[in-house]
């Protein structure tokens, strides 16, 4: 998340930017609650109609997305790990995990500072 700088002593991204830019993370939300992959339509949907208006939501978004299609990979190869138990513990740290790192990056958003999510596989740059 580098790629966006704004002046020393600036106004960083505007209060429209960050909002948008929050929203993308917590848009993954409804799919932890509400609708299967909604975890990356939401973000999804945002990023690709929010990303060419500032470059901060066009980071936040890919970063967002990023981290939902990443943990969606884990939450199969736990699913399969169940078999041997191991899923059962790992299933719900996923959850716990996403939730909050999601809330955390929402919060990183809205303060208009850059966040990487941890564990992320960068599919789309």
């Amino acid at each position: 998340m580098g790629d966006v700088e704004y002046e020393i002593g600036g106004e960083g991204p505007s209060r429209d930017a960050r909002m948008w830019a929050m929203w993308c993370h917590l848009g993954a939300l409804v799919g932890y609650i509400l609708i299967p992959f909604g975890s990356i339509l939401a973000p999804a949907v945002i990023w690709l109609m929010k990303r060419e208006s500032d470059p901060f939501i066009d980071a936040h978004g890919r970063e967002a997305l990023n981290f939902q299609v990443t943990l969606l990979m884990y939450f199969v190869v736990a699913a399969i790990l169940i078999l041997v138990v191991v899923g059962l513990v790992l299933l719900p740290v996923l959850y716990i995990g996403g939730v909050i790192l999601t809330i955390h990056a929402a919060i990183h958003a809205n303060d208009g500072r850059p966040y990487r999510y941890p564990f992320t596989i960068r599919m789309f740059n």
